[in-house]
């Protein structure tokens, strides 16, 4: 099971962790909080975020400009790689401007609760490995037991999906592509550790959904 997630007796996902794995994790996790961002905003003079500000803020209406996020936040009703329409094709551009303006739209009101509930399963993540670290510090090689109930593992699989979505973006792997190529790199390239983790990552992502349909 090292490495590994199982079925959990009752419910959820069992999975055996040793130190070093659960660093890598969690300093991914990590990476990703980073990477979406705090909230919208602030509130109270202690820097707490203010519910209702939270509830009536609207949220961005262009996508994001770093690659990563914008495939963590794609637009609703634009293909980004649809081809331009053509000069003198004005229906094509009517479609193509009322399918942005759509997007933007969804976008402002939707964006915020989905930064939020991104953040909220990433925090998950990190605080469920504290949990288990020092356990795993002593036992060593053979890893401890991270177990994770049903609403745990939804967490787990919408942050392990996101972070595959993120790295895959930094490797520039497309959705056609399954990034075979980059098992073979070599020790010297420098986007080597990204890769094994890209993979990795889709192990942990994969045996995590096949023990939830079990």
């Amino acid at each position: 099971m090292l490495g590994h997630f199982e079925p959990r007796p009752g419910g959820g996902a069992a999975i055996s962790l040793d130190d070093a794995q659960i660093s890598i994790l969690r300093s991914l996790a990590v990476q990703l909080l980073e990477l979406i961002g705090p909230g919208p905003g602030t509130g109270g003079p202690d820097g707490s975020a203010d519910p209702l500000d939270a509830l009536f803020a609207e949220g961005p209406s262009e996508p994001p400009a770093d690659p990563a996020l914008a495939r963590l936040f794609p637009d609703a009703y634009v293909d980004p790689a649809a081809p331009p329409p053509e000069d003198g094709d004005a229906a094509a551009r009517r479609a193509a401007e009322e399918a942005r303006a759509a997007s933007a739209e969804f976008r402002r009101f939707t964006e915020n609760d989905l930064r939020a509930r991104k953040r909220d399963d990433a925090l998950a993540v990190v605080r469920s490995l504290d949990a288990v670290a020092a356990g795993a510090a002593v036992a060593g090689d053979h890893g401890v037991v991270l177990e994770l109930d049903t609403e745990a593992s939804r967490r787990w699989l919408g942050t392990l999906n996101d972070l595959r979505l993120a790295i895959g973006t930094r490797l520039e792997v497309s959705d056609e592509d399954d990034g075979g190529e980059l098992l073979r790199l070599p020790d010297s390239d420098p986007r080597k550790p990204m890769a094994v983790a890209y993979f990795w990552l889709g192990e942990l992502q994969e045996t995590l959904v096949g023990t939830l349909m079990a």
